[in-house]
């Protein structure tokens, strides 16, 4: 969908050789490397990047919510950033952590929210327990928001 969009020029980053050898045999990226996202500095200079998606990985036990500031550090002025985080009864916890983030870089304006949408069919559920309102699914939910020109992340 990305490369019938325009997109044509994607890297990607994982904490996993493994997952990173499957997305290499997809053909689709230019460049991939590895990086465990919230332990270390993505592999790309500031304002490097047009558009930044975390896509899967944000979630109780994966990807922490202190990575943000960094997705913000590589995208460009401009730039857009596309999360999702599932709303499952397990991740709660974390999505209310994870929009806390996310409103107070709104806040201090380093981007501005331009969609935050509840998907009920996300993925298929493993439990009933996880499943949203007993449907076999968890819902989740997409984020974009659009990096401001100066950023000012060092109040508060």
């Amino acid at each position: 969908q990305l490369h019938r969009r325009g997109f044509r020029c994607l890297h990607g980053v994982d904490g996993s050789a493994g997952m990173l050898e499957r997305a290499r045999s997809t053909g689709l990226y230019q460049e991939l490397r590895l990086c465990v996202l919230g332990s270390e500095p993505l592999p790309a200079p500031a304002e490097h990047y047009d558009a930044v998606t975390l896509v899967g990985a944000l979630g109780e036990g994966q990807v922490p919510s202190t990575v943000l500031p960094e997705l913000l550090r590589v995208t460009k002025p401009g730039g857009f950033l596309c999360l999702t985080t599932r709303s499952n009864p397990s991740n709660l916890r974390y999505k209310a952590e994870l929009e806390a983030a996310l409103g107070q870089l709104e806040q201090r304006g380093a981007w501005q929210k331009l969609l935050a949408q509840e998907v009920d069919y996300w993925e298929r559920a493993t439990t009933e327990e996880e499943s949203t309102q007993g449907t076999g699914y968890i819902s989740g939910v997409v984020y974009i928001y659009q990096k401001c020109p100066v950023p000012n992340l060092e109040e508060g």
